[in-house]
């Protein structure tokens, strides 16, 4: 494990895609192993306090993030568009490319970081995309959302599922048999789909930051 990173530079942004002005928020820490871009699930958005509590948990390791909201304002109330993956997949790969340009991502691998439907988007997106990344988490994730695609993901996959949440652990390891080697499923024990018992979530953030740091180092060494 990395020592703890003293600063972080934060600045509110609007992310650049598919003709609309996305707002997010950046966050990079002094040094910086890497940046994770966040892909909330339905129902969902940047400030989910979930997602937020495992950001900062990163940004602890020296690991930077973007949280942004992958539909405008209108669209996200339009359920259509909220279990859209190739949508969902095509706005995180062109916001992969918008964080690529920023100088504070200048030669640093990225991730993606995907909570339910949002897991299903990193994954193709993952494989759409054209910026590389160097891993994806997917928690409590829907990767049978990416079926079509799954066999050609070729970024290191961690899946956290509670272990209580049965239908959509079921659902993740059949994507692991489906996506094969060099990918892990990590169960929390007792936890359900929000991860709300004690110290659950702490387990899911520990896991991901875990990840990303082991990955992050190869990609950075490669």
């Amino acid at each position: 494990m990395s020592p703890a990173h003293g600063t972080s530079h934060e600045r509110d942004v609007m992310v650049l895609v598919d003709g609309l002005r996305l707002p997010g928020t950046l966050t990079v820490p002094s040094p910086s192993q890497g940046i994770v871009v966040f892909a909330h699930g339905s129902g969902s958005s940047r400030h989910s306090p979930r997602n937020r509590l495992v950001a900062d948990v990163l940004h602890a390791r020296g690991i930077g993030t973007l949280l942004f909201d992958l539909l405008g304002e209108v669209e996200a109330h339009d359920r259509g568009l909220v279990f859209d993956i190739p949508l969902l997949a095509s706005r995180l790969a062109l916001a992969a490319e918008w964080l690529r340009d920023q100088p504070e991502a200048d030669g640093l691998p990225l991730g993606y970081f995907g909570a339910s439907t949002g897991g299903g988007a990193a994954l193709a997106a993952s494989v759409v995309g054209l910026v590389p990344v160097a891993a994806v988490v997917s928690r409590g994730g829907r990767p049978d959302l990416a079926a079509p695609v799954l066999e050609r993901v070729r970024a290191p996959v961690l899946l956290i599922v509670g272990e209580e949440d049965e239908p959509v652990l079921s659902l993740n390891r059949a994507a692991l048999a489906q996506l094969g080697e060099g990918h892990r499923l990590a169960v929390v024990p007792g936890a359900t789909h929000l991860f709300e018992e004690p110290g659950a979530l702490d387990t899911v953030a520990r896991l991901a930051a875990d990840w990303f740091e082991e990955k992050f180092r190869g990609a950075r060494r490669g």
